[in-house]
């Protein structure tokens, strides 16, 4: 309809003389404005030597001429601004689509692209923080809404697997006594035991510090051999957690990589383009100037004096590695805007040692998620994790459902989708970027700005459906006198609103959305009796009813919650 709008549009401007005209269709803030709208005629008035609100009126005379189909109303209002209704039988046709078809929502804007999302940015041994969690959950629902846009996506995260913090904790182990027996769940607090441990020496004595220091350089080069046997454990289970919190987040992987995989092309790139200019050695390690190149940039180190290669070389390595495996379009990295200095300088190395892979690798950066408490710091082993933020919403969503009557698991279970749908909806609901203060008692409401209100009200529209089984028969046809309804309206704007976040790497216009079409729903819902076999527009609602669960799960499923069948 927005197509056939634009061309007729265009048509009768060329007419009057604009020889390439734009025609740009949006879709009106406020419905009672109309169902479309376009500013066309304040873009062109000045060129035709009219005014806008004259140029919109003689416009709309021309589109009266032409009936288009199922424009049942057009007008043009001050300043000049030209507004469309669509008819009951255009919004019925919509109905239809989303229960005839499984693709409505989604597009091709993006089609044939590939692309590859990297998120969860882990580091082995070292707890999965509300820092990962943020980047899961963005990175997730970005990866989904990518793919709606017709691109081929392909997730990976790089996990941090060298470094201080595993000469810590293996230095940690040593002290508690070497590996542990018990379940998953004791030995990765086992495993954070002694990262706490090896990283309060190392801050607080400066002999263990030495000892650290000489055990990183050990564990790197091998050396070591029943300090490489410790980490071996100990990254099994790191490893095994991070699965465990990812299959209830419902994160699946296409690659994952490791810092320690490329440690020795990290090696050979910097000393390669050394020679070249690139690089440059300072007080025995070798750095990038970035300030040469960019003013608002700085220099870091990208190998040591110890010839270790740092975070930044092997990220440049990294990257040309995963375009040689899939060769992508474009390479989203997701992280905290804790970074966005770090990524600023090696994005910019990454440039010049390779032009086409820098030019298709954009960081996308977050904010920071706190509690009342605020944000704290794994050195002192008080972390606020990923899991332990899960864990108090499933508690809060157990305590709220004690009275549903459901066995121990089937509580569980439904416990642990409500909870983590709190958590995604309150990160997803703003504009990536910003600081989040969560609040619990807000994020697990059945009512109002949440992700189990979103939830609830998709339950309710299939507890509806289940209640008219063999009492009233659905049918996608308008009724006679039918007048289209907001629901109706919300319903035929998702696609709009799905190809803008794709566009936007922008999940929360999904999240916006559907919060005011589950308004809309259970607005229709209180207003308008569903089930009436006596009714004859009962069948129609029933409809609606069955399109705005339809549409709701595809919505949600984009920002990676999933609907429990009981709430």
């Amino acid at each position: 309809m927005k197509e056939e709008i634009s061309k007729q549009i265009g048509v009768i401007l060329k007419d009057l003389g604009i020889l390439e005209p734009k025609v740009s269709i949006d879709t009106p803030t406020h419905m009672a404005m109309g169902d479309y709208s376009t500013n066309v005629a304040m873009m062109y008035a000045k060129q035709l030597g009219k005014k806008p609100l004259d140029l919109a009126t003689e416009i709309v005379a021309a589109l009266q001429g032409k009936q288009l189909l199922h424009l049942a109303d057009v007008s043009a209002v001050a300043p000049g601004f030209i507004n469309f209704k669509l008819d009951a039988a255009y919004f019925a046709n919509i109905a239809k689509e989303i229960l005839s078809e499984n693709n409505y929502g989604k597009n091709d804007s993006l089609a044939g692209q590939k692309i590859s999302i990297e998120y969860t940015n882990t580091n082995v041994l070292k707890p999965l923080h509300i820092g990962h969690l943020m980047g899961n959950i963005i990175g997730e629902s970005l990866s989904n809404i990518i793919e709606a846009s017709g691109a081929e996506v392909k997730r990976n995260t790089y996990q941090g697997d060298t470094g201080l913090h595993i000469a810590k904790t293996v230095w940690g182990m040593r002290k508690l006594g070497g590996t542990k027996e018990g379940s998953l769940h004791d030995k990765v607090e086992y495993v954070g035991k002694a990262y706490a441990l090896g990283a309060n020496a190392y801050e607080e004595d400066v002999a263990a510090q030495a000892e650290i220091k000489e055990l990183n350089k050990t564990l790197y080069d091998k050396s070591d051999a029943s300090g490489v046997e410790l980490y071996a454990w100990a990254r099994q289970v790191s490893l095994d957690h991070f699965e465990e919190l990812y299959k209830k987040l419902g994160t699946k992987f296409d690659y994952y990589f490791f810092e320690s995989e490329v440690a020795d092309d990290a090696l050979r790139i910097v000393r390669e383009f050394v020679s070249k200019g690139l690089f440059e050695e300072s007080d025995g390690a070798i750095v990038f100037h970035g300030e040469k190149y960019d003013k608002r940039l700085h220099t870091r180190v990208f190998v040591s004096s110890q010839g270790i290669p740092m975070y930044e070389a092997k990220d440049i390595a990294h990257a040309l590695r995963k375009h040689k495996i899939y060769p992508f379009d474009k390479a989203i990295i997701i992280t905290a805007n804790e970074q966005d200095g770090y990524f600023q300088v090696v994005l910019e190395a990454l440039r010049h040692v390779d032009t086409n892979i820098g030019g298709k690798t954009q960081h996308l950066s977050h904010g920071i998620l706190r509690r009342s408490d605020g944000k704290m710091s794994s050195r002192k082993g008080n972390v606020i994790t990923g899991e332990s933020l899960i864990a108090d919403a499933e508690d809060m969503i157990v305590e709220k459902t004690a009275d549903r009557g459901w066995t121990a698991e089937k509580q569980a279970e439904i416990a642990t989708a409500i909870g983590v749908a709190a958590i995604k909806y309150s990160i997803l609901r703003q504009a990536v970027g910003g600081d989040i203060v969560y609040d619990f008692e807000k994020s697990v409401s059945f009512d109002g700005d949440s992700g189990p209100y979103l939830q609830y009200s998709v339950v309710r529209a299939h507890s509806l459906l289940e209640k008219a089984r063999g009492v009233v028969e659905l049918s996608a046809e308008i009724p006679s006198g039918w007048q289209t309804t907001d629901l109706e309206r919300m319903l035929e704007r998702y696609p709009a609103v799905v190809e803008r976040a794709g566009r936007e790497y922008a999940p929360h216009h999904i999240v916006t959305h559907l919060i005011e079409l589950a308004g809309g729903f259970n607005a229709f819902y209180g207003s308008h009796k569903i089930i009436d076999e006596n009714d004859p527009t009962s069948s129609y609602r029933l409809a609606l009813t069955a399109a705005f669960a339809k549409v709701m799960e595809s919505g949600l499923h984009l920002l990676g919650i999933k609907v429990p069948e009981k709430m």
